[in-house]
């Protein structure tokens, strides 16, 4: 499979890119500084650009399969209109484009899910992170309007622990105090995700 990957230097998105790799596909990237992908430089095709472009997103996705977004604002509270800006362009490109496929990684606790959240969650996603999930909100909700084969999917607080592939996958899960998965576990569903049709236009909470 042909993958555009953004958000491939990232925590998260590193992981996608790694697994893309192992499991035989073709991975291009979209990169502000293409150093930044270190060893991988010679193993996928790299296109310099930022994500919030229509212009260079269009570019990166010629000829690709689907787009797998882990875009992600890294330790800051504050969204910058990322997420918004992000997937406007996205949805733009993938449409200019030919791709049908978008897994899109947002977070648990934005838009519907802050319903269904723990109240000690409830109290974190009101006060640190207001800003990046309002971002998010609208973004999330822009992309299952958009007409396109989309997948949101929504992890629970985010670490740096290796791959468990036991985690729970589900459009709801009960939430009790603050619980986590790794980004490793996050990055192989969202993979998975790509290549199959379960998840199609549904908005899958995970969570170990």
């Amino acid at each position: 499979m042909k993958l555009l990957i953004l958000g491939a230097t990232g925590p998260t998105g590193r992981h996608v890119v790694d697994l893309a790799l192992r499991s035989g596909d073709s991975v291009t990237t979209l990169v502000r500084d293409p150093s930044a992908l270190g060893d991988l430089t010679e193993k996928v095709t790299p296109f310099t650009g930022d994500a919030t472009s229509h212009r260079d997103i269009v570019a990166a996705a010629a000829g690709q399969d689907a787009i797998v977004s882990a875009l992600g604002r890294g330790s800051s509270v504050r969204a910058d209109g990322l997420f918004t800006q992000a997937s406007a362009a996205v949805i733009g490109a993938a449409k200019e484009a030919g791709i049908s496929r978008l897994v899109w990684l947002s977070s648990f606790g934005v838009g519907e899910t802050f319903d269904r959240s723990s109240a000690a969650q409830k109290t974190i996603f009101r006060t640190l992170l207001r800003s990046i999930y309002a971002d998010k909100r609208i973004a999330d909700d822009r992309i299952r309007s958009s007409g396109l084969d989309w997948t949101v999917v929504y992890p629970t607080r985010l670490t740096h622990g290796p791959a468990k592939g036991t985690y729970s996958a589900d459009d709801r899960l009960p939430m009790k105090g603050n619980p986590t998965i790794s980004r490793a576990d996050v990055a192989a569903f969202m993979h998975q995700a790509a290549h199959g049709s379960e998840w199609l236009h549904r908005s899958p909470v995970i969570s170990d």
